[in-house]
């Protein structure tokens, strides 16, 4: 699970069905970053990928390395699907307490995995519980990762929100907001995805790009 930390700027289950008709035409209030941690896991990953591609939204899915080695079918899937991926480490340690190399390690061993299963590099880093510093950041940098992505809303999903607190919370964004939400086969936060893009559409907001801005800080852009 993840702890709230400093703010940013800014189906079925046998696999992801194909993009529904888009219900954002325009985006006149801005963008919102939607994040998902801790997958792929197969109780969740592809029933998020059918909401999410239902409403015609593309999220942020924050890799879990040891998961992505495991599923790596899932992984290739989110790709696919066209969502964006990011590194979050390879056993999801507390980084500022288990010292170097290994705070790099487990960030260098995720980004490896996930080149190797979609030939993708991240450059979207976040680390886990958001606890981060001068020296975590450094070693994110140093593997091509150039934006660090904590969040200003926490779904709370980890901590057995409902689905109605999942969607009350994601009320509350605004231009460049970024929601902390979890894949980890929480029914819960799949339930919520409809709602959430219902209830974005109908305040003009559109899901964005999360992308890097100056000195690792995450800016929130059209896709």
């Amino acid at each position: 699970m993840l702890l709230v930390a400093g703010a940013a700027t800014a189906a079925s289950a046998d696999g992801p069905q194909t993009r529904g008709d888009r219900p954002f035409a325009s985006c006149p209030n801005g963008y919102v970053g939607l994040t998902y941690d801790d997958g792929p896991n197969p109780s969740s990953t592809y029933a998020l990928l059918n909401a999410l591609q239902a409403g015609g939204a593309r999220a942020t899915f924050f890799i879990w390395g040891q998961h992505a080695q495991q599923y790596p079918d899932l992984l290739r899937a989110e790709v696919s699907a066209g969502m964006w991926i990011g590194n979050h480490t390879w056993s999801h340690p507390h980084l500022t307490q288990i010292g170097e190399p290994n705070a790099y390690n487990e960030i260098a061993q995720t980004q490896n995995v996930i080149q190797q299963i979609t030939g993708q590099t991240p450059t979207l880093f976040r680390p886990p519980y958001g606890e981060t510093s001068a020296q975590v950041r450094s070693d994110a940098q140093r593997l091509g990762l150039t934006a660090e992505v904590l969040w200003n809303v926490d779904s709370q999903d980890w901590n057995g929100a409902s689905t109605a607190q999942i969607v009350q919370a994601a009320s509350r964004m605004q231009n460049g907001s970024i929601i902390l939400m979890h894949d980890g086969g929480y029914q819960t936060t799949v339930a919520a995805v409809p709602q959430i893009l219902s209830g974005l559409a109908s305040r003009g907001l559109c899901p964005g790009r999360i992308v890097s801005g100056a000195n690792m800080q995450p800016v929130v852009t059209a896709p």
